[in-house]
């Protein structure tokens, strides 16, 4: 999940580009703001977006100084200036400073969402290749792979804590691909190499072990149940559950009551 920051002086520009900004198709979920570079710097410090939009004329510190400082602390960071000033010399040393893009006020929505979606496309590069390993060298301790990347580590766990509150849902791997940029393919290598699972094995794992939960309940029919996991069809649910645990759920409920209580 990414974070923004706006900086402008004029309230009505940050105002219109919250508004025009498609932040949760992106999966953009932390906007900050900022009225001029120096406070800027101390968010920017502070909150470290991953993206950050910049008026180039400010008050105090102006955008190209801001841009001057805040690309030598955080090289990373994506920068999009955002000027009302169609100026050469400002446009020369936005892209001196290495910002993504430069555009002109007042801002045209499909231009804003264009490069926020570059900006989320580079930043996921970043951290694929931060994500693969450093070939191994026999009977070399100091060569390992490197670790996978802290925010797609991150994009992990958002996934499993997902499945473990809502198995009972519809699960797509699509989805989950298309909301944090990454292929399908790679998603689920990433998920496998975390776990030992991937996500379809995860997720039937879960629902498996809240079967084995609710079947103890006589009370509870075993259509309940499945409807319970997510299964639309009953039959469907004990052909898995025959294939996970080798018994059908009326088999597996009549041996566990049959179970003599512990002591």
């Amino acid at each position: 999940m990414f974070k923004v920051l706006i900086i402008d002086d004029e309230k009505p520009v940050r105002q219109a580009i919250t508004a025009m900004g498609h932040w949760e198709e992106f999966g953009i979920t932390q906007l900050y703001e900022a009225m001029e570079g120096a406070g800027g710097l101390a968010v920017l410090r502070e909150k470290q977006p991953e993206i950050v939009m910049v008026d180039m004329k400010m008050p105090q510190m102006d955008g190209v100084q801001f841009l001057e400082t805040a690309c030598r602390e955080y090289p990373r960071v994506k920068y999009i200036v955002i000027s009302g000033y169609d100026d050469y010399e400002y446009t020369r040393r936005a892209i001196k400073a290495k910002v993504l893009d430069y555009l002109l006020k007042p801002v045209i929505e499909a231009e804003l969402n264009e490069v926020l979606r570059q900006a989320v496309s580079e930043l996921n590069k970043q951290w694929d290749v931060q994500a693969e390993p450093v070939p191994q060298v026999v009977n070399h301790p100091l060569l390992q792979p490197l670790p996978l990347a802290k925010e797609n580590q991150r994009y992990l766990y958002e996934i499993k804590n997902y499945i473990d509150q809502h198995y009972y849902r519809e699960i797509s791997l699509k989805v989950f691909a298309e909301r944090y940029y990454l292929s399908k393919e790679y998603l689920s290598k990433l998920f496998k190499d975390e776990f030992g699972y991937n996500i379809y094995e995860y997720l039937l794992r879960i629902r498996m072990a809240k079967a084995r939960e609710l079947l103890m309940d006589p009370e509870v029919k075993i259509v309940t149940i499945a409807g319970k996991l997510g299964y639309h069809d009953h039959n469907y649910f004990s052909k898995a559950f025959k294939t996970y645990y080798g018994m059908t759920p009326t088999d597996f409920r009549e041996k566990s009551l049959k179970a003599p209580a512990c002591d």
